[in-house]
């Protein structure tokens, strides 16, 4: 299937009268990139991931995947997407195998094979062997290795990462950027907001720099 662009055509997002978070931002994420969210607290950089992972709408303005508008056909476009969030946001009573399990399950891409995939990328990110335990008894370390095999196992096209490499060891974000070299050198569409900049810039193909201090 060919790769598609992810595209914001002139999106605005504004809370109540406040002055807006984005104003008129217009960018196209290309296959085969990784673009970087730049900018300090409060200057959009994870509204810009709400509305680009839909769990926020633009005021005005719009977001397509190719030639799908995302927030009017969002199933279609989750589909595509992987998504790793600042916070952790994983189902506490599920252990790391039983989450990468469902999430190939819930989208209808399990096979023989999927054991053995989840086997390997938890070894890629040296998650041990308390992948077995429960996320709630996890470190933040654990919680995000496990946030970043979720978002990579179903071999997404798009990849949404608000601070991906928070509360990682040295090895393990020598991993995960090896693991966004091979996601970008496959043609993915990679867009990542980090405050660990130095360590993403040589990935980077192209850096958004987010405005001025607001509110997120």
């Amino acid at each position: 299937m060919k790769q598609r662009s992810l595209v914001l055509d002139d999106v605005v997002k504004q809370y109540g009268e406040d002055a807006p978070v984005l104003d008129g931002l217009s960018h196209t994420f290309a296959p085969g990139t990784l673009t970087m969210l730049s900018g300090p607290n409060g200057s959009g950089k994870t509204t810009l991931l709400r509305v680009l992972s839909v769990l926020a709408f633009p005021t005005r303005g719009m977001v397509r995947y190719g030639d799908l508008d995302v927030h009017a056909h969002p199933y279609r476009y989750l589909q595509h997407v992987g998504i790793v969030h600042a916070e952790a946001t994983l189902p506490e009573h599920l252990t790391a195998v039983e989450l990468l399990e469902w999430v190939l399950r819930s989208r209808d891409r399990w096979s023989d094979s999927a054991p053995d995939r989840i086997t390997a990328l938890l070894d890629r990110l040296h998650l041990d062997e308390r992948r077995v335990n429960l996320i709630r008894t996890y470190s933040s370390g654990m919680v995000k290795k496990a946030q970043i095999a979720a978002a990579l196992i179903p071999a997404p096209h798009v990849l949404l990462m608000d601070e991906p490499l928070r509360s990682l060891d040295s090895a393990t974000t020598d991993a995960a950027l090896g693991l966004l070299h091979d996601f970008v050198a496959d043609d993915g569409v990679a867009v990542v907001a980090s405050h660990l900049q130095s360590e993403l810039s040589t990935l980077a193909d192209a850096v958004i720099e987010m405005g001025a201090e607001r509110k997120e």
